[in-house]
């Protein structure tokens, strides 16, 4: 296996959106494994989706038998990079980075081998070499070797000394940083390739240009177009906020859910860009969901792909199990398998003898969380925008024991996607 076929396998799946030169990128991978960096500011306490673009593509380069090094910004969190921002980030302590790093640890686990073979990936602080520089010596050492017309040049920079908030001297220099991480790379761990979003293009020329005009050495860049839906959006935002990597962030299952939603005009290119199945095997799922798009293999794949990575193959065969219940009629659904989806979608309980002279709708959905008030669930019901044991609702009324499924459940919808189950038992005195 030639150590060029990862190139041939991004090109191959619409991964390669700006590079180096890509005849000497070849060569060079083709002479022995090669160790490339993405970084990522750990801003939050978990991933999120957005995320996994570019340390996916470390996996990539690691089942190539490359070195991967996932960076942590610990010193640039504290900055805020201005790609792809409006406006400025608020700054994060050195307390609440450490925090951060140590919640993603775990989920960096998952995606990338820390233990195995020849090619083990390594994670790496960018603190541990940033925090301790004095600001003369980092000026002499880095910003000396950077124009000012160079650093306007770069589109992030561009766009937002542009915009109506303009950029601070802080995130300004964050370009400087992002380079000088490439050079520290490069001395100390032979780290010869930077990988990251196409909004990262700028940052890793900059590193590119300090790293020959300090040392003399070429080292190679390569940007992935950003993952994003027909809307322009970034993948993984969606109307209640960023798909998080953390289960407590976001619930497996809704995690799973997101990608079933995928439009079928998204989905192969989602396939290929952010899942490690091989290319062959995508053509053929993509020429099976053409025959039947209403059964969403496409998007069932996606999300079993990508739920087995981030959360492993046990909590993706619950998701599965759950979804399929999703779209399925109270009817046809058992006692087991309203036990099952007690697990999987939230669940509130109720006592029963609540139930012995009924309790009205808008009360129930109100003290269980289904709307955040009585008002509103008024105003949904009016709208048919609740629906019981798959019953649209128009009006509110009393629920009691004829209603339950099994005896035991209240399964209640609000919208078209949102389910919520109620579980009824008695106290015990």
């Amino acid at each position: 296996m030639s150590g060029s076929e990862v190139l041939d396998d991004l090109l191959e799946r619409g991964l390669v959106h700006d590079s180096t030169d890509r005849g000497e990128l070849r060569v060079r991978l083709d002479e022995g494994p090669v160790a490339v960096y993405a970084g990522f500011d750990p801003t939050s306490d978990s991933l999120q989706v957005g995320n996994l673009v570019p340390l996916i593509l470390l996996r990539r380069f690691q089942l190539h038998g490359h070195r991967p090094i996932a960076l942590a910004g610990g010193a640039t969190g504290m900055i805020g990079d201005p790609s792809g921002k409006s406006d400025e980030r608020n700054l994060l302590d050195d307390e609440a980075l450490t925090q951060n790093l140590a919640a993603v640890k775990s989920q960096l686990e998952r995606l990338l081998d820390f233990e195995g073979g020849a090619n083990p990936a390594l994670l790496v602080d960018n603190r541990d070499w940033t925090a301790s520089m004095s600001y003369l010596d980092f000026l002499r050492d880095v910003g000396k070797h950077m124009t000012v017309q160079q650093m306007l040049a770069k589109e992030s920079v561009k766009n937002r000394v542009a915009s109506a908030s303009g950029i601070s001297y802080a995130e300004f220099s964050y370009m400087l940083l992002q380079a000088f991480d490439f050079r520290h790379l490069n001395l100390h761990m032979g780290c010869e390739l930077q990988v990251g979003g196409s909004d990262q293009w700028g940052n890793i020329t900059a590193g590119i240009d300090l790293v020959r005009k300090t040392t003399g050495v070429a080292v190679h860049g390569l940007t992935v177009p950003l993952l994003t839906d027909n809307s322009g959006h970034k993948l993984g935002k969606t109307a209640a906020g960023a798909i998080y990597l953390s289960r407590d962030r976001t619930p497996v299952d809704t995690f799973y859910q997101y990608f079933v939603n995928l439009g079928d005009s998204e989905v192969e290119r989602v396939l290929l860009q952010l899942t490690l199945l091989p290319v062959e095997e995508i053509r053929q799922v993509m020429a099976q969901h053409e025959v039947a798009p209403e059964k969403r293999l496409a998007q069932r794949t996606l999300a079993r792909a990508m739920t087995e990575l981030v959360h492993g193959a046990e909590a993706a065969d619950r998701a599965d199990a759950a979804s399929r219940l999703f779209t399925a009629t109270t009817s046809g659904l058992s006692m087991s398998d309203l036990d099952a989806l007690s697990l999987e979608i939230p669940t509130s309980h109720l006592d029963r003898l609540r139930l012995a002279d009924g309790i009205d709708l808008v009360d129930l959905l109100a003290e269980t969380g289904i709307t955040q008030s009585k008002g509103e669930a008024r105003r949904l019901l009016s709208q048919a925008g609740i629906s019981v044991n798959d019953e649209t609702q128009t009006g509110t009324r009393r629920i009691d024991e004829e209603d339950l499924l099994h005896g035991a459940y209240l399964l209640i919808r609000r919208g078209k996607r949102n389910r919520h189950l109620i579980a009824v038992h008695q106290e015990t005195p």
